[in-house]
């Protein structure tokens, strides 16, 4: 009999360990002609660690990993480097490697993914395709259902502009054309029309955080996960003003979306 209520101990001891270290970790994925340093730079993972988020570093290519704190924590945060001129599924390759990876450093946490742009539609089709479980995902100013601006710039890339582009140091003209066709406005046969028809995970949340006014590269109807075919009234959506970059301001609306999402699950479909 003691040996069994040694062995119940130990064992209530290991669960509970496991759960005291279960908690989540937000990866950061930055959009088109950005890197790592716009969530920085803009004070977002100085706001998220605020709200207690430990920021755990960033994951880039061919570099190491980044050092793993020496102390424990229910909450990190990460930031990724991608080849953002790259089109969408090569993207999507680079961030699955890392989650991977991730989530083999923080194995009991829950990942959420937070795009910003093209960064939002990346980490959507990484849902959509891999076998990496996701709690949730939050995307800022992502064209789900296409630009306009990106068919623009698939007739540049198409045009005579492409030969002289790199003599005017516009060549990313060129080296964007994948991505570009990839973001046009969805209709039968684009990549958007595909992936926005895909089974999406069910058990996931999703937040779209929209652009309303002075965006000039997505338009807002685009930036709602819920005119998404496979996602309508399935995603919370937050309206702000403000351009199509990153601002300081979306720290703490960030902080405050994610302890809502995590602490208040009845009310992440409550439009805002």
């Amino acid at each position: 009999m003691y040996h069994r209520y040694v062995i119940i101990l130990w064992l209530t001891g290991l669960l509970f360990s496991a759960f005291s270290y279960a908690g989540q970790t937000v990866v950061l994925v930055h959009g088109y002609l950005a890197d790592e340093s716009d969530w920085r730079f803009s004070g977002i993972v100085p706001a998220l660690q605020v709200w207690g988020w430990q920021d755990g570093g960033n994951w880039f290519p061919q570099a190491p990993p980044p050092p793993i704190l020496p102390y424990q924590s229910k909450r990190y945060v990460y930031t990724v480097t991608l080849p953002s001129e790259a089109p969408l599924s090569v993207q999507a390759q680079w961030l699955e490697f890392y989650l991977q990876r991730i989530k083999h450093r923080h194995p009991n946490n829950d990942l959420i993914l937070v795009g910003h742009s093209a960064g939002g539609v990346v980490a959507r089709l990484v849902m959509v395709s891999s076998n990496i479980p996701v709690q949730g995902l939050i995307t800022i100013a992502s064209p789900h259902l296409g630009t306009d601006k990106a068919e623009v710039g698939t007739q540049l890339s198409n045009s005579p502009l492409s030969w002289i582009a790199p003599f005017l140091g516009l060549d990313t003209i060129n080296r964007s054309e994948g991505l570009y066709w990839d973001l046009v406005r969805e209709y039968p046969a684009t990549p958007l029309f595909w992936l926005n028809r895909q089974p999406h995970p069910e058990n996931a949340f999703y937040a779209s955080i929209v652009r309303v006014s002075d965006d000039q590269w997505v338009p807002p109807y685009s930036q709602d996960m819920n005119n998404v075919p496979a996602l309508q009234g399935k995603s919370l959506t937050i309206t702000t003003g403000g351009t199509h970059s990153l601002h300081p301001a979306d720290g703490p609306l960030l902080g405050s979306l994610l302890d809502r999402l995590l602490t208040k699950p009845n009310n992440r479909l409550k439009k805002e």
